[in-house]
């Protein structure tokens, strides 16, 4: 996979999960129903271009075209995804751990403009949290914390209660860059 800017890479290591799917299930037409569930719930929690864009991919448009329109982060989504189908060793490894130093500052803004009233950065936190679900373990874990890191829970060790030390991690270095920027 080619170099990309840190934060073409995060978005596409949280989203990895779903890229492979509808790239999957464009080359396996058969998985497609099994992607209804899941494009329903992204478009009630508002991935609702992001979801368009998604059905007309798996109903066979390719073009360049479905990017106009689509915030930063669904046009890294639909392009990964549009590439994977050209060429499947440009997926990202939805199997690859998340990267505490690249993702911690990243998140750590979210989570504080969220917790002083930012609506959109807690409807991406809120999208975000729910892909992290669906990857299951250590991302899972954290998605089920944001809200409490939202509301200023800062004890790390309730925060990281069945983590791995990867996962302890990174709940680590966002409580740390929470700390830099006043948010403790």
């Amino acid at each position: 996979m080619p170099v990309l800017p840190e934060k073409s890479q995060q978005v596409l290591q949280v989203h990895a999960a779903l890229i492979h799917r509808v790239v999957m299930a464009c080359h396996q037409r058969d998985l497609v129903p099994s992607l209804a569930p899941l494009i329903k719930a992204s478009e009630e929690n508002g991935w609702v271009a992001l979801m368009k864009a998604v059905r007309q991919i798996l109903d066979g448009k390719r073009e360049s075209s479905l990017l106009n329109g689509l915030d930063e982060e669904d046009r890294i989504i639909v392009g990964a995804i549009l590439e994977g189908i050209r060429n499947p060793a440009s997926l990202p490894d939805p199997l690859a751990k998340a990267d505490a130093g690249a993702a911690a500052p990243g998140l750590a803004a979210m989570i504080g403009a969220s917790a002083r009233g930012d609506v959109q950065a807690l409807q991406l936190l809120a999208n975000m949290a729910e892909q992290m679900s669906g990857a299951g373990g250590d991302m899972a874990r954290l998605a089920a914390i944001m809200r409490r890191l939202v509301d200023g829970e800062r004890d790390a060790d309730l925060l990281t209660r069945g983590m791995d030390s990867q996962g302890r991690g990174l709940v680590i270095a966002i409580l740390k860059e929470l700390e830099k920027s006043g948010l403790n």
